[in-house]
């Protein structure tokens, strides 16, 4: 008898979306967009206030978790790949165009550098549905009230972030919610969540 493979999904404790974020073997986790501040055009004073409403927010909601990721994908891999491709390419041609797509490459990336996505997240363990949306409401009105503009993240948004955290694509909300979803099951293989 053939042995079932694991899924992607099962191998990270992923099990589907809910109503308000990301479902895991563990955990429902909601996560709250943030738009982030430019610190460098305030004050000293206003740096501080910004750092003590943090700091008061983290401290009231304990189990309030802090994300900050790249808002795009890393271009090391492909970066990587046409090094190795001008090592050993012998046509001239070949060796221009590929020195020119890696400064394309460095310019992207460089133009990227600063752009960061911040996000509050909140797990919940045990929580009735009910239960769930009111801390999420509670919970994104005091991090409103202490300065921050939250926004609770789509599912298309969720999709596009765990792609971008687990490097697969930048547009995550493309993929489908089963994997596999889009291509034909083999028997004895199951693509559920």
């Amino acid at each position: 008898m053939a042995k079932k493979k694991n899924s992607v999904q099962k191998l990270i404790g992923f099990e589907n979306f809910t109503k308000y974020g990301v479902k895991t073997d563990k955990s429902e986790f909601v996560f709250f967009h943030v738009e982030p501040t430019n610190i460098s055009v305030l004050s000293p004073e206003s740096v501080e206030s910004k750092i003590h409403h943090l700091t008061a927010l983290l401290s009231l909601e304990s189990d309030l978790e802090i994300i900050a990721m790249d808002s795009c994908e890393c271009f090391d891999s492909n970066k990587s790949y046409v090094r190795k491709r001008l090592e050993t390419e012998e046509n001239d041609a070949v060796q221009k165009l590929l020195t020119a797509d890696l400064a394309f490459l460095d310019d992207i990336q460089i133009g990227m550098s600063s752009a960061r996505e911040f996000m509050f997240c909140v797990r919940f363990r045990r929580e009735k549905e009910e239960q769930v949306f009111e801390l999420v409401n509670r919970i994104g009105k005091v991090i409103s009230d202490h300065g921050f503009m939250p926004r609770r993240m789509s599912k298309n948004e969720l999709k596009r972030m765990l792609a971008l955290y687990f490097g697969a694509s930048m547009y995550g909300d493309e993929i489908p919610d089963t994997e596999g979803e889009n291509e034909f099951n083999l028997e004895g293989y199951s693509n559920e969540i």
